[in-house]
C-alpha cells in the first residue's frame, strides 16, 4: 500500500500534542469555556412527581455494572448488577445469584463493563433488553427492561479483550463480539514474538432468541491478528453487514503507543453477515473444543443455572471468501459508525487530522470492480479512493466516536481537543463545536446509532473532571455533560458525576420502557424448592449439619424469629420468602457474622444466604431495608450451641398471632 507521509507526520503531531495536554489541559480554569444557558435550569428540571423524558443505560466501567440514569435530570435512577458482586442486594452472594458470576476459569466476580446496547426491531430501539459486555472475561449479559435485572450472561471463548462488543443487528437477530486481544486459537503456549506465525482474532455472532432474549453463541469468523475495536451493524441499504474498526496492522506485540502506529492507514473489516449466516445454515465451518460458561436466571424460580458449554463452530477467512473486506482508514481508528440512511460509514482514527467518511454503495462498486489494493489471508483489501465519500477536514484532535442526529447532521468526540464538533453528514461541512471538561470519549444521543434518532439531547462522556465538582481526594468522579442540540447551535445545559468511568450509553424514551414494567412477582407463581406461600409454612429443617430455614417476611416481621438447636459446623442456609405483593416493598434480610452480604428480597421472591456460625452464642438477625413504621421491630434471634451439644431443632412459628 502507498505511504503518505502527511497522515504519518500528523498522527504524530497528535500524539505529542496528547501527551502536553494530558499535563497541562485538562486543568483548564472552570471559568472558561461555554456559559451554560440561562434556561439552562428550567430545561433539566423534572419538578416533584414527573418523570424524566429518557431513560439513558450507562456503562459502569471498571466498576463492572450498568447505571441507569434520567434524562435530562441526570438523576441516578438504578444500578444494576451484571459482572460485579453488589452487597446492596447479594447479586454474586446470594445462592441464587452465585451462577451468574461462573465462567471457564471459576467464580469471577468483577469485570470491565464498556459498552450497552438495547434491542431494537426495524433498527429503532425497542425497551425490551439491553445488553452490556465483559471487557476482561470475554463475557456478554442480557438485562430485562421489564425487571432492570440480569437474566443472563454468555461467555466468549476464543477471544480476549471483548471490547468490540455487544454490538446489534437491526432486528436483534445477531449481537456480534470482536476480540481486542488477539490470541492464539486454540490457546496454547508459544512464544509471544511468534506473534505474526500464532496470534488470530475472532469475531463472535451470537444468536438472540426472539421471544425470550436467550443468547446462543452461533459462530465464530477467525481473523487476521490485528487488534479488533468498534462496529456498528448497517442498515436500510447496508443491512446484512457488520464494520469493525481494527488496529495494529502492524501485528505488533511491544510498546503499541509506538510499534502499532507505525503505518498511515489501519482498517475498517466490512462483513457480510447474511451471506455467513447462510454458509452456516448450508454447513460451512467446522465444531471446535471450547469450554464456556452459558448462566440464565429463571424468574418463576427465582434462580440461576450455569451450563459449561463444550464447543462452538468457527469458520476460517477462506471459508467466507467473497463476505470479507477491509477498508483503509487513518490510523488507529476507534469507532465505526453508520449513519440513520445506512449509507455513509464513519471512521474514528485517533491519530487522524481527518475524519473519513466511506460510502457503503462506492465500497458495493469497488467490490463488483474488484478495486483492490491487495489481500491479507484471503481478504481483499479495497483501495481507499474508491470507497471514500470524503473527509471532514480540521474537525479537532483525537476524533473517537460519531452519532448521528434526525437532522442530518454528525456529531463527533474529540479525545485531544476535548470538544464534541458538529458536521454535516452529506456535504462533511464543520458547522460547530463546542468544549466539553474533559477529554471526551464517547458521546451518546438517544437513539443516535440507530435508524431513528431522537435528536433532542447529547450526552458527553469525560473521562476527567478536575474543577468541574467538589474534590474527592486523589480521585475524582467521571461525568458526563447533557448538551442541548436542538437548535443550529449546541448548548450545554448540565453536569453531573457518574458511576465507576463511563464508556458508552444507550437511550430510549421513557415510554417505551415503562409500559412493561414488572411490579411484584406472583406468590402463587413462585417455584423456588425453598419458597413458602405463607407464614403457615415457615419452618426450620436439620439435613445431618446442613440447616435449611424456610422464612417468611411480612410487614412487620420475619417468621420464624427465634431459632435454636444450630451448633457451630453446620451450614445455615436462610430462604427468605417476600409474601408481600404491593409494588416498592422488598425486604432485607442479614445477621450478624454474616460473611458475604445482606439479601434484597423483591415482593414474591425467593432468596438464600448461607451463614457458618464459628462460635456458639446469640445471633441477630433482622430486615435492612426499611419497610413499615415497625421496621426495627423486624428482628430475630438464632441461638448457636456447641457442636456436640444434644440441643433440637427449635422454632416460633408465629402461627398463634
Amino acid at each position: 500500500m502507498k505511504t503518505n507521509t502527511h497522515f504519518r507526520y500528523a498522527g504524530l503531531a497528535v500524539l505529542i500534542l496528547s501527551v502536553l495536554l494530558g499535563i497541562s489541559g485538562c486543568g483548564k480554569s472552570k471559568n472558561k469555556g461555554p456559559l451554560v444557558e440561562s434556561d439552562a435550569p428550567s430545561k433539566v428540571y423534572v419538578e416533584p412527581g414527573k418523570y424524566d423524558e429518557f431513560y439513558s443505560f450507562v456503562s459502569g466501567g471498571f466498576s463492572g455494572q450498568m447505571a441507569v440514569y434520567g434524562l435530562p435530570s441526570g438523576r441516578l435512577l438504578r444500578v444494576i448488577p451484571v459482572y460485579s458482586q453488589n452487597a446492596e442486594n447479594g447479586w454474586g452472594y446470594s445462592e441464587e445469584t452465585k451462577p451468574m458470576l461462573n465462567t471457564s476459569y471459576g467464580f469471577v466476580p468483577w469485570d470491565d463493563s464498556h459498552h450497552s446496547e438495547l434491542s431494537m426491531k426495524d433498527g429503532v430501539p425497542d425497551g425490551r433488553w439491553v445488553f452490556i459486555n465483559g471487557n476482561n472475561t470475554p463475557r456478554v449479559a442480557r438485562i430485562s427492561l421489564s425487571k432492570f435485572r440480569t437474566e443472563e450472561i454468555i461467555e466468549i471463548p476464543n477471544s480476549a479483550g471483548n471490547h468490540s462488543s455487544p454490538f446489534m443487528t437491526p432486528n436483534t437477530e445477531y449481537i456480534v463480539a470482536g476480540t481486542r486481544f488477539s490470541v492464539p486459537v486454540e490457546n496454547r503456549d508459544v512464544p509471544i514474538e511468534s506473534y505474526k506465525d500464532n496470534f488470530k482474532g475472532t469475531l463472535s455472532f451470537i444468536k438472540v432468541n426472539q421471544s425470550s432474549g436467550e443468547m446462543d453463541l452461533a459462530f465464530q469468523i477467525i481473523t487476521p491478528g490485528f487488534d479488533y475495536d468498534l462496529s456498528h451493524a448497517g442498515k436500510g441499504p447496508s443491512d446484512g453487514w457488520f464494520f469493525f474498526s481494527c488496529y495494529n496492522s502492524e501485528q505488533a506485540y511491544s510498546l503499541l503507543e509506538v510499534n502499532a502506529s507505525q503505518k498511515d492507514k489501519d482498517f475498517i473489516l466490512a462483513v457480510n453477515w447474511k451471506k455467513i449466516a447462510e454458509l452456516v445454515a448450508q454447513g460451512k465451518g467446522k465444531e471446535m473444543p471450547a469450554v464456556y460458561a452459558h448462566n440464565t436466571y429463571d424468574d418463576k424460580k427465582h434462580s440461576a443455572v450455569s451450563e459449561m458449554k463444550k464447543s462452538v463452530k468457527v469458520l476460517t477467512t477462506e471459508d467466507v471468501e467473497g463476505a470479507l473486506y477491509y477498508m483503509p482508514c487513518p490510523k488507529s481508528p476507534h469507532g465505526a459508525d453508520v449513519d440513520p440512511s445506512g449509507e455513509y460509514i464513519v471512521g474514528g482514527g485517533k491519530l487522524a487530522t481527518v475524519i473519513p467518511v466511506f460510502s457503503f454503495s462506492k465500497m458495493i462498486k469497488a467490490i463488483e470492480g474488484k478495486k483492490y489494493d491487495g489481500e491479507i489471508e484471503k481478504i481483499p483489501v479495497l483501495k481507499y479512493e474508491e470507497v471514500l465519500s470524503g473527509e471532514v477536514q480540521q474537525p479537532g484532535l483525537g476524533p473517537l466516536h460519531t452519532e448521528f442526529d434526525d437532522k442530518g447532521f454528525a456529531y463527533t468526540s474529540m479525545f485531544v481537543s476535548s470538544e464534541i464538533v458538529k458536521w454535516k453528514v452529506d456535504t462533511r461541512e464543520v458547522v460547530d463545536r463546542m468544549p466539553v471538561y474533559y477529554s471526551v470519549g464517547h458521546l451518546m444521543i438517544p437513539g443516535g446509532d440507530s435508524r431513528k434518532p431522537w435528536g433532542k439531547y447529547l450526552l458527553s462522556m469525560n473521562k476527567i473532571t478536575k474543577d468541574r465538582f467538589l474534590p474527592t481526594g486523589p480521585e475524582l468522579s467521571q461525568s458526563a455533560q447533557l448538551i442541548d442540540i436542538t437548535g443550529d447551535k449546541m448548548k450545554l445545559l448540565l453536569d453531573f458525576p457518574t458511576v465507576g468511568e463511563p464508556h458508552y450509553a444507550q437511550s430510549i424514551p421513557a415510554d417505551l420502557v415503562t409500559k412493561n414494567t414488572v411490579k411484584i412477582f406472583k406468590i402463587e407463581e413462585n417455584a423456588h424448592p425453598y419458597a413458602v406461600k405463607s407464614e403457615k409454612e415457615a419452618r426450620v429443617e436439620r439435613k445431618g449439619n446442613e440447616v435449611h430455614v424456610y422464612m417468611s417476611a411480612i410487614r412487620s416481621h420475619l417468621t420464624p424469629d427465634n431459632i435454636e438447636g444450630v451448633k457451630v459446623g453446620d451450614d445455615v442456609y436462610f430462604h427468605v420468602t417476600n409474601l408481600e405483593q404491593d409494588w416498592d416493598i422488598p425486604h432485607g434480610f442479614t445477621i450478624m457474622g454474616n460473611l458475604n452480604s445482606e439479601l434484597l428480597v423483591m415482593p414474591g421472591e425467593t432468596c438464600t444466604i448461607k451463614w457458618s456460625p464459628k462460635a456458639p452464642g446469640i445471633y441477630p438477625y433482622y430486615c435492612t431495608d426499611f419497610c413499615s413504621a415497625l421496621h426495627q421491630e423486624m428482628q430475630g434471634y438464632m441461638r448457636v450451641s456447641d457442636k456436640n451439644s444434644n440441643i433440637q431443632i427449635k422454632f416460633n412459628s408465629n402461627q398463634d398471632k
